[in-house]
């Protein structure tokens, strides 16, 4: 990724981050009482999946890694991005969508960022709208044009207003990594000691620098479901 790209997200990310905040003191992020919520384990390898809210899916889909968390459209073909990977940034870097040993994260701090608060598009005319605007800030050039920056505005928009989803782990089993903390994870891996878990001891003769989570217990939390005219209680199935 070349400069101007890495340069733009960063800036993304912090206006992000200041939209909601706005958002929160005027009280507009607020959520029904009730929503969907369920619970769900998975093993190193294997990945799950279960309805989300309206027409959506959630899949916590297995990777080299560990796993990243995405919300699929339960009707159409699943394409490059999906409804969460766009609506929680910053993007290609560390993310509460990963749950993984990528960006030097051993496997404990994976655990202890816990819990994850992220972000997913309710509609598929919101997510057609982030991926055209997401194409075009990624788009080659020497600065960002002003066609970009009003791009990145609108995205920051649809990010900063999209629905809501927490997941928990509740559970993990892991082969501790030897490694030193990165600094990013030090910044959001504060609950390692206070998140179940039980250290598994490597089977082979070498420790990993990463180390690996083997096993996760989770529960998941919509709290605003979106049925698309209007909000309302949706029990799971």
């Amino acid at each position: 990724m070349n400069i101007k790209i890495v340069a733009f997200l960063l800036l993304f990310a912090t206006s992000f981050r200041a939209s909601v905040l706005s958002r929160k003191a005027s009280g507009l992020s607020s959520a029904p009482a009730c929503g969907l919520s369920f619970e769900g384990e998975v093993s190193e390898g294997q990945s799950f999946s279960h309805p989300g809210p309206g027409q959506l899916d959630f899949l916590l889909e297995n990777i080299p890694s560990g796993w990243i968390i995405r919300v699929l459209p339960r009707d159409l073909p699943r394409s490059a991005y999906d409804f969460a990977g766009l609506a929680t940034p910053p993007y290609d870097s560390p993310n509460p969508i990963l749950i993984s040993t990528d960006f030097a994260f051993r496997a404990q701090d994976a655990i202890g960022w816990n819990p994850r608060r992220f972000q997913y598009f309710d509609s598929a005319e919101k997510m057609r709208q982030a991926v055209a605007d997401y194409n075009l800030i990624k788009a080659s050039g020497a600065k960002p044009t002003a066609e970009q920056s009003a791009a990145m505005a609108r995205l920051i928009a649809l990010s900063a207003a999209a629905s809501p989803a927490i997941f928990t782990i509740l559970d993990a089993h892991l082969i501790g990594g030897t490694g030193d903390q990165f600094v990013m994870a030090a910044a959001v891996a504060s609950h390692f000691s206070t998140t179940a878990h039980v250290v598994e001891q490597p089977s082979g003769p070498h420790s990993s620098p990463l180390g690996k989570i083997t096993w996760m217990r989770f529960r998941l939390e919509f709290p605003a479901v979106d049925t698309g005219s209007h909000r309302s209680c949706i029990k799971a199935p």
